[in-house]
Formats: structure tokens, C-alpha cells, sequence
């Protein structure tokens, strides 16, 4: 897992976990005899239900020698059980409409489920089946051990990993938090089947585990059936809570670890050694990430990457885990700018202090805090993940309660306390990936002498302080001239999402202006003719409001969430943006270089490289063979003219806002009537037919990466064909744990880590591909594998079970996916814009339902033709 999702997924947890349950009845929690705990929350609001077993492992759990074998093992527990075949594990989840999953962290394993409420009793049998009763048959271990290996492989090719673990190594060495937690291919490989059941049996203890269950169930059936199921099972030895790690004593000199590859930016990460989970100053540690670089409003946003531009992007987090944590400062930058953001970055934290920032903002950051805690009560996952972190982490009975009166406390001479523990130079870490031709410009020894001069060590260290203290009628109405407004009432929270779709985007370009309306997009939001940019995003951030823009090949959409008592003042800043934007000169100016910057971190990511190759490779002409981004040479022509020469005729052309949430309908009504007699005389706007190229193979080369990652692309009809609905259910046979290129290239083959299937549609054109990330050297073998699985599917037809789960899949992701008022207003904005029914994706869902297997057969025998396929590669 890359660093980044590691700190992403622990803050997000840690939001989630502190809003209370606002529609779901109060957790019921219960103690088996054996110890293993059983928190249940009854919650109807739909059809479904979240499972979620926490275990007390993970890579902080293990030895050296152990490294990796928390991660393998919750590999390999999607094998064959003692009652279910490799494969059936996942199998049966996806059949019944659900989803399955897990992962390893420092601290913990958590297996997930996901499905349908009347299937939840499914859930808790395959868990416990895929752990105590699994086979880890050794061949079975030697398959999945390479699937392992190559993900290693492939994280190296991620400059993120890379630099978080140059950070772990510096942070905890020779402690298990020091080492990835996939582990080190030495240790992968060595791991035999009697390691695995010899770590179960240790870590495995029924005392150290949560049983999580929300959704539409009834506790008192849970807790029975969660007896019946873990109840024989015992603890055989005792459990001692992890030891604290001690934090570092001061150094003498800046610690800065440089490491040169083939990176197009220099990536540079600070950080400083912090308490863990339930320290005191938890929640002031947040708020400070959030006042430094969590937004544009922040600190070091403003001065590093708006005023100054030194920084493509600068980003800080604050990661707490049960033995200690660390505070980050992330930037991304050119070499040439490393000297500048340096010394400015040393002298900002020389000098801070609680009083650096405001009451205004501190109280902005705050309400971000507590609307971020709304999240988890839209979707049954995010009330399961929430509810099982405050319990499995030792905040109980009251954590959710109190963290959130922490962060309302947290005022300046709070912040002052936490800066003064937290940003000591003598604790400092520096860690920096440089590309190799800037060797001479970044080095280790010049960060470290600049940092022993700017932020010199306090002459005694060792005296400074160690502590301080979140059901109506759709309607849909026709105002005119080609514009829309949908109406999605839901009342269940106090939010509300607004999503404008327009007919254009990338389709009213030339080809030699490809990039512009991307940039257009950009630019949209960045000021109107009565605030400034900055005066922008103050106004979002003290409204915890979001607003964003972004082009497509066809289309340009406007996206805008906001609490519902804020919705006058976002209508008319809405309304605002779309009839009256700046694009004042240095504004298009600063998107022109954040859009270069873009595409240079693209083509320097194997799958960001692989898109923006594909579509022009595939298609040769209209706006679907262009790359969205546009090339450097003509983005850097760009000005304030040719956005707003591009905006006035995507502002006429048609469009549909649609809108769900607890919403005022005849202040939504005003504010769209308002923007489409803005909006001008309609002008139309016709979908392209692209023409397929006549090349069929061609490929990208990325220097020094490890992986070769492969797309075989087979053209298909468009979204309004009616083969459709047959289309997205061989996509379902195909993509999953359980679908055929997955069970057949990776737990048959392992030829690759990540295996997978994809159907994109337009209005006149579409495809479907078939997708591996492999080694190199197994690439023919792969490809041979896509041949085989076309073939089989053109000749045989599928088995009962695996048209059922595809229809199950295709069900239980269109209403899981459905959960959130974003989701939904732009599911109604994107079809009605395309001419496409309001529930299209709803009767595709329910039309797949009637596909037969001989219809699939006859669908593959169509369009799975080798021979006619397109093949595209990264290649290392």
C-alpha cells in the first residue's frame, strides 16, 4: 500500500469514526465468552449490510524475519478453505451481489463484506471459513507468493512508496513499523504453509478481535449467529497491549536521506516523530496538517504554491498508529526551485507559532473537521469502518464524543503547545527523491548544512517541552432551449450536490488546441468578477463547501457540495461562476503551469502514461483521439483570451443540472432560470463517430520501472446500443477476484498482480479491454492468456454460477454505488446530457438480469476477436 493511502486511509478513518450515527440506532455491543467482540448498529435506511472483522495484527506484530507474512497471509486467505475451492471464497460473495475485500496495516487486519441484507448471515460464514478453516495448500502459496512478489516489484515503480519508506527506514529503524508492509522478497520467499497457520494461531486470538455488522439487520440475530460461527474458538496464550515506542533522541545534525532515479519531479518529505492513537494532541495535530497544507486556503499552499509557485503541489498529514505516529510536510517540485522552498519552508517553521494563524481560521478548519464527519453516515461502509475504528482502538465508550470536543477546543494557545512539541530540528526527517540528471543540484549534504543554518538546533534540546494537549419524487423540468434542471430530494442528511453537465468539452476543439478545455475547466473556479481567488476559497472553506470543474471528451462538468443552511450563498456563487468568471491573466497563468506539471507527472507514472497514449493510439480522429491534457508546447501558449473565447461557447451550448439533497426546490429553480437566460441563445452540439486507427500495436517505454503493464482493446458499440446491457455483464464475467481473467492469469498463472477488464462507452463508439500488469519477461505469456480467455468465452458457454454472479455484481455496484447525493445528481446530469434516459444505468442493470449465456457467447463471438484487437503497452 503507498505511503500516501496509508496516511489517507488512517485520517479518513479517524474523520469517520468521530461523527455520531445520525440515522442508524446506537451501536449494540456485546462480549462472546471466548472474548471476541460483536458491536452491531441496526440501520434501514437500504437493502444492505456492512461486515467488518478487526484483527489485532499486522506488520507492527511481526519479527524480522516475519516481514510481509501479515499481508501474505491475508492473501492467501482468498485460496481454497476446508468447504469452499480456490476462487469460491470470493465467488460466493460476488454471486450474492456482494463485494469482499481486505487489508493490512501496521496495526491491524480488517476483512471487509459488503453485500445485500438478506445474504448478511453469507458474510460472516465466508469470513470465518477463509480464516480458520483455510487450506494454505504449498502450491497454492508458491502461485500467490509470485503474485506477491511482483506487487513488490511494481510498488518500486511508485515514487510515493518509495519515499515513505525512505521515511519509515529513517523513523523506526530495526522496528517492524521500519520495514514496508508487504515486506522485503527475501522474507516473501522463504514464508511455507507452516508459518502461516503458525501465525494465525498466534495472532488470531478471539480476544483480539471486533466483529462489526451495520445495516438492515437485527442485533439479538448478530450476536446468536456470530456465537454460533466464533464461539469454539479459544485463546491459548495471553495478549499484551503493543509497547509505546519511545520517541527519537535529538541528533546533532539534520537528518536528509537523498536517493536519485528516473523521477520527473524531485519529491521532498519532511517529517517529525509524534504520539499515537489517544494522545492528547491528536486532534490538534489534524487541525495543525489542516491549517499548514490541507487546502487552498492553507499556509503553506498560499505562500509555497500560490505566491511564490515553487511547489507543484505541497500536502501535510498527520499519521497516528498504536506505538507512535508522524507528521508530514509533502512537496512536489522542480530541482531548480529546491534551494528557494527549502530556505522558505525551514524559516516558516523556525518561526511558527499558535498566533501565525487566525481565529477565522482555525474556526474554518474546525467546521471542515466536524463536515468531513458527516461522511460515514452516507454509506453503510464508511458507519462500519467508523463505528469498528473508535471500538477496536480503545475510544470507547465516549471517543466519538470526545474527539470531536477536542478539535472544538483547540484554539491558538492549544496549537502553540502542539507546534512547540511536534517541530523540533533536532527531530526533524528529510527524505528526497531527485531525477538523476539534477545529481548536482540536490544533495543530502546541502539540504542538511542549509538546515543546520536556517533552523539551527536549540542549544538544549532536551529541555523543550514534550506535551500540550456527519423521500420525494424526482422531478425533472424543461427550462428551455436545451437546458435541464433535475430535481433529487433527500432529506436524510443536511447536505446538498449540485451537478452540471454540458454538451462540448473536449468535442468543440480543434485538434491543434487539445488541452483547452481542461485548462478551461481549471480556470473556471479560480475567481468571478466579485471575488478573487483567494477571496474564493475562503468563501468555500468557511462554508465547508466544495466547488470544481472538469472537461471530458464530450462534455464539461460543475460540481458544487455544500451544508444545506449554506445553500443561498452557494446558489448565487454558483450561478456566479458559470456567468461571471475572471480568468484574469495570472490566474490562467498559475492552471497553465499546474496543467504542465500534470502532464509531466503523467508520463512519469506507467498507468497515467498508458491514458493519455491509449485514446490517441486507438482512435484518429474527432476529440476522442486527443490527449485530455494536451501537449506542453501548445498548453504553454495559452491565455486569458482563448479560455474565455472557449468558456462563451461552452456556457451556450446545452445542458442539465441536477441537484440531490435537503434542498430549498424554488431557490434551486431561481438560480437555474437565472444561469440559463445567462447562458444565451442555445447553439447545438453533435457527438462524434470516431474512426478507428489503422495501426493495431503500439507502445510506451517508461526507463527503470519493473513492470510491463499490457492492454488488448476490443471495439465495441456505443452506450445507446442495445447490446449495452450485454456488454457491462461480460465485463463483470471478466473483471473480480472471481472473474475469468483474474482466476485464469492470476491465481492460475500468476502472471500479475493487478488483472482486470474495463468497458468504456461514448454516444457512437466504445471498447472493452483486457488489462495485466506483469514482468517483462512474462508478457507473451500474458497476452497468451488474453487470447485464451476471448477464445473460451467465444466457444463455451458460461456456467450457470458465473452468470450469476455478474449479475449480482452488476446489481450490488449500481446501489452500493448509488449511496452518496454526489453520486446520484451526477448519474442524472450524465444521462440526460447524453440523451440517455434519467435511469439508464438502472435499466442497463435491470435488462443484463434477462442476458442469457448463449447471448454472452454470441456477444464475445461478435467482438472478442484477437485478431481484430488493438495492442497497447508500457514497457520498462
Amino acid at each position: 500500500m503507498q505511503w500516501r493511502n496509508i496516511v489517507r486511509l488512517a485520517l479518513a478513518v479517524l474523520a469517520l469514526a468521530a461523527s455520531p450515527a445520525a440515522a442508524a440506532d446506537a451501536p449494540k455491543v456485546v462480549r462472546l465468552q471466548n472474548g471476541l467482540t460483536v458491536m452491531t448498529i441496526e440501520d434501514d435506511r437500504f437493502p444492505l449490510v456492512g461486515v467488518r472483522l478487526f484483527v489485532h495484527t499486522g506488520s507492527g506484530y511481526e519479527t524480522p524475519k516475519q516481514a510481509g507474512l501479515s499481508h501474505l497471509l491475508e492473501h492467501m486467505v482468498f485460496k481454497s478453505t476446508a468447504k469452499r475451492p480456490a476462487g469460491q471464497v470470493a465467488s460466493d460473495i460476488e454471486g450474492a451481489g456482494g463485494e469482499l475485500n481486505a487489508s493490512t496495516s501496521f496495526d491491524s487486519t480488517v476483512y471487509r463484506v459488503d453485500l445485500p441484507a438478506d445474504r448478511w448471515r453469507l458474510g460472516l460464514d465466508v469470513i470465518k471459513d477463509m480464516i480458520f478453516d483455510a487450506k494454505f495448500d504449498p502450491s497454492e502459496l508458491d502461485s500467490e507468493r509470485q503474485v506477491v512478489l511482483s506487487e513488490i516489484a511494481r510498488g518500486k515503480d511508485n515514487p510515493d512508496n518509495r519515499l515513505f519508506q525512505l521515511t519509515q527506514s529513517m523513523a523506526w529503524p530495526e522496528r517492524p513499523y521500519g520495514w514496508p508492509i508487504i515486506g522485503f522478497p527475501e522474507t516473501v520467499s522463504s514464508f511455507s504453509d507452516k508459518d502461516l497457520r503458525g501465525y494465525v494461531a498466534e495472532h488470531y486470538q478471539p480476544q483480539s478481535m471486533l466483529l462489526v455488522v451495520v445495516g438492515k439487520v437485527r442485533a439479538d440475530e448478530v450476536e446468536q449467529e456470530a456465537a454460533a460461527l466464533f464461539g469454539s474458538l479459544v485463546n491459548d496464550r495471553p495478549i499484551a497491549p503493543p509497547a509505546v515506542y519511545p520517541l527519537p533522541a535529538a541528533v546533532a545534525r539534520p537528518a536528509v536521506r537523498v536517493e536519485y532515479g528516473q523521477w520527473g519531479k524531485v519529491r521532498l518529505q519532511v517529517s517529525f516523530p509524534t504520539p499515537g492513537i489517544r494522545s492528547a494532541d491528536e486532534a490538534g495535530l489534524d487541525i495543525l496538517a489542516k491549517l499548514l497544507a490541507g487546502d487552498e486556503t492553507s499556509r503553506l499552499y498560499r505562500t509555497f504554491k500560490y505566491d511564490k509557485q515553487l511547489v507543484d503541489d505541497v500536502s501535510c498529514a498527520s499519521m497516528t498508529l498504536e506505538r507512535g505516529g508522524l507528521f508530514f510536510i509533502d512537496a512536489t517540485l522542480d530541482a531548480k526551485n529546491v534551494a528557494a522552498f527549502w530556505q522558505g519552508l525551514l524559516a516558516e517553521l523556525a518561526r511558527l507559532r499558535g498566533a501565525s494563524f487566525g481565529d477565522k481560521d482555525i474556526e474554518r478548519v474546525k467546521l471542515g473537521v466536524e463536515d468531513s464527519l458527516y461522511g460515514a453516515k452516507e454509506t453503510l461502509a464508511g458507519l462500519a469502518m467508523k463505528a469498528g475504528y473508535f471500538r477496536f482502538y480503545g475510544y470507547e465508550p465516549d471517543g466519538e464524543a470526545n474527539y470531536l470536543r477536542a478539535v472544538r477546543l483547540v484554539d491558538q494557545k492549544a496549537l502553540d503547545a502542539v507546534i512547540a512539541a511536534t517541530f523540533r530540528p533536532q527531530r526533524m526527517l528529510t527524505a528526497v527523491l531527485v531525477p538523476k540528471a539534477d545529481e548536482a543540484v540536490v544533495t543530502a549534504a546541502g539540504l542538511a548544512e542549509a538546515a543546520a543554518r536556517l533552523w539551527p538546533l536549540p542549544k538544549d534540546a532536551a529541555k523543550a517541552a514534550d506535551a500540550a494537549a456527519a423521500k420525494t419524487a424526482t422531478e425533472t423540468i424543461d427550462l428551455g432551449s436545451g437546458r435541464t434542471l433535475v430535481l433529487l430530494p433527500d432529506a436524510t442528511l443536511p447536505y446538498v450536490s449540485m451537478s452540471m453537465t454540458y454538451n462540448g468539452g473536449d468535442g468543440l476543439l480543434a485538434k491543434d488546441r487539445q488541452g483547452l478545455a481542461e485548462l478551461t475547466a481549471g480556470c473556471l473556479t479560480m475567481g468571478t468578477t466579485k471575488l478573487s481567488t483567494n477571496a474564493l476559497e475562503d468563501f468555500l472553506a468557511d462554508r465547508a463547501a466544495s466547488l470544481s470543474a472538469a472537461s471530458g471528451r464530450d462534455s464539461l462538468t460543475v460540481t458544487s457540495r455544500f451544508p444545506s443552511r449554506f445553500q443561498g450563498d452557494m446558489y448565487g456563487l454558483f450561478a456566479d461562476v458559470l456567468s461571471a468568471p475572471a480568468f484574469l491573466k495570472t490566474e490562467v497563468a498559475r492552471q497553465v503551469k499546474d496543467q504542465l506539471a500534470a502532464i509531466k507527472s503523467k508520463e512519469d507514472e506507467p498507468m497515467g502514461l498508458a491514458f493519455r497514449r491509449l485514446f490517441p493510439f486507438l482512435f484518429s480522429d474527432t476529440a476522442y483521439a486527443y490527449t485530455r491534457l494536451g501537449d506542453a508546447a501548445t498548453v504553454r501558449t495559452f491565455g486569458p483570451k482563448d479560455v474565455a473565447a472557449f468558456w462563451s461557447d461552452q456556457r451556450a451550448r446545452p445542458w442539465v443540472l441536477a441537484v440531490s439533497g435537503d434542498f430549498d426546490p424554488v431557490a434551486v429553480r431561481r438560480m437555474a432560470e437565472a444561469v440559463a437566460k445567462a447562458s444565451g441563445p442555445v447553439k447545438p452540439f453533435a457527438f462524434a463517430t470516431p474512426r478507428w486507427g489503422t495501426n493495431r500495436q503500439d507502445a510506451a517505454v517508461l526507463p527503470e520501472r519493473r513492470q510491463t503493464h499490457l492492454f488488448m482493446v476490443f471495439p465495441v458499440p456505443g452506450i445507446d446500443a442495445p447490446e449495452t446491457p450485454a456488454l457491462h455483464l461480460l465485463n463483470d464475467v471478466l473483471a473480480g477476484q472471481s472473474g475469468l481473467l483474474f482466476t485464469r492469469l492470476r491465481d492460475g498463472e500468476s502472471l500479475g498482480y493487478s488483472v482486470t477488464s474495463f468497458l468504456w462507452q461514448a454516444k457512437h463508439a466504445g471498447f472493452l479491454a483486457f488489462y495485466i500488469g506483469t514482468a517483462p519477461e512474462q508478457a507473451d505469456a500474458a497476452l497468451a492468456g488474453f487470447r485464451q480467455v476471448a477464445e473460451q468465452l467465444r466457444t463455451t458457454p458460461l456456467p450457470d454460477e458465473l452468470m450469476t454472479r455478474a449479475k449480482s455484481v452488476m446489481a450490488g455496484d449500481y446501489y452500493r454505488e448509488r449511496q452518496s447525493l454526489r453520486s446520484r445528481s451526477s448519474e442524472a446530469a450524465q444521462s440526460l446530457a447524453a440523451g440517455l434516459p434519467i435511469d439508464h444505468d438502472r435499466q442497463v442493470v435491470e435488462a443484463a438480469q434477462q442476458v442469457t449465456a448463449q447471448r454472452l457467447q454470441e456477444l464475445a463471438e461478435k467482438y472478442l476477436k484477437p485478431e481484430n484487437a488493438y495492442l497497447f503497452s508500457v514497457k520498462p
